[in-house]
């Protein structure tokens, strides 16, 4: 039987290639084949989805300082992944952020630098942001944004929400303080008429345009077109051919709720397998019992207690792989 691991990171305890390589070695011991597919939704993780970083570009940080961003580029397309450049992770965390002053200059730099060498596409991820600055650190850094208009320019999202909604969404996650939060948003507000002015593009009404703090937003100003991250990272991966090709699919994130089913992987992996008429399980650290009944699942923490789950998790997931197929039938 041939087993395909299409999954995401387990935040905070195993990357998507730990979760594919657990599930694919319990798959060997059961005698199937597995192809093990790390995939993402567009935000950390998509760069390595994608084929991993080949290059590397020293640029600013989201606080001014000198970082060492990895980003890829093959056959003319460039993958840049906003966390490598404008991170959270890269400031330490939203306790040592400065979320009036975080920037995404950084990427705006990644992106010059891919102009630079001469990418025909560029695919930018965003998510796990440092910043709210609706973009304008990026905008600033690409020295001649007119470059772009002659590149398939991409921004891949993993959210939905609007521009100016990026401040009271995201900004506290990020260390904002609530009169920070509404500093933030009037900035953002505007920035709307900032951009309407100088490029001609009403960002207010475009949806997810508020993704990593207004940066899609931004980029769209200069003409990128946002996608849905998981679609994105579907069609350069061929996830459809590989679901047609295989008997049943194993799907997994660290916690399954509504919002899961809104543009991430497990939601895009059902919808795929619903197309072509292909069976999914799903395991996850954790799982909503609002969404409980939408896919046959194992929950780590249901099923060997949140110690293990936390800090054994590859050997629950090579545990509930065997499990899983057996609630599938197979």
């Amino acid at each position: 039987m041939r087993v395909l691991a299409a999954v995401d990171k387990f935040r905070g305890t195993v990357t998507a290639a730990q979760v594919a390589a657990a599930i694919g070695h319990a798959c060997w011991e059961l005698g199937h084949e597995c192809i093990e597919r790390p995939i993402a939704d567009g935000g950390e993780g998509t760069l390595e989805a994608l084929g991993g970083a080949n290059r590397t570009t020293r640029v600013t940080d989201p606080l001014g300082r000198p970082v060492d961003a990895q980003w890829r580029m093959s056959q003319g397309t460039a993958i840049i992944e906003m966390a490598r450049a404008s991170g959270l992770q890269l400031v330490g965390g939203k306790e040592s952020n400065d979320p009036i002053a975080a920037s995404t200059v950084g990427t705006g730099q990644l992106i010059d630098t891919a102009l630079n060498e001469g990418a025909e596409r560029i695919i930018v991820c965003v998510g796990g942001s440092a910043t709210t600055d609706g973009g304008l650190g990026a905008v600033q850094a690409i020295s001649t944004p007119a470059r772009l208009k002659a590149v398939d320019f991409v921004v891949a999202c993993d959210v939905r929400t609007p521009f100016v909604d990026a401040a009271r969404q995201f900004a506290p996650q990020k260390g904002a303080s609530p009169a920070q939060v509404e500093f933030l948003a009037n900035r953002l507000t505007r920035l709307v008429d900032d951009y309407r002015d100088k490029f001609g593009v009403d960002v207010s009404v475009i949806e997810g345009a508020g993704a990593a703090g207004g940066l899609a937003g931004g980029l769209a100003a200069l003409g990128a077109r946002l996608q849905p991250g998981f679609d994105i990272v579907a069609e350069e991966l061929g996830l459809e051919e590989l679901v047609s090709r295989s008997d049943v699919i194993i799907s997994g994130e660290g916690f399954v709720d509504a919002e899961s089913f809104n543009g991430k992987v497990v939601g895009g992996m059902r919808e795929l397998c619903l197309r072509t008429n292909k069976p999914i399980g799903v395991i996850c650290g954790n799982i909503d019992a609002e969404v409980s009944d939408y896919v046959p699942h194992i929950s780590l923490v249901d099923k060997f207690g949140e110690h293990e789950a936390f800090n054994a998790t590859a050997t629950c997931i090579e545990r509930a792989t065997g499990e899983l197929l057996e609630l599938l039938n197979f």
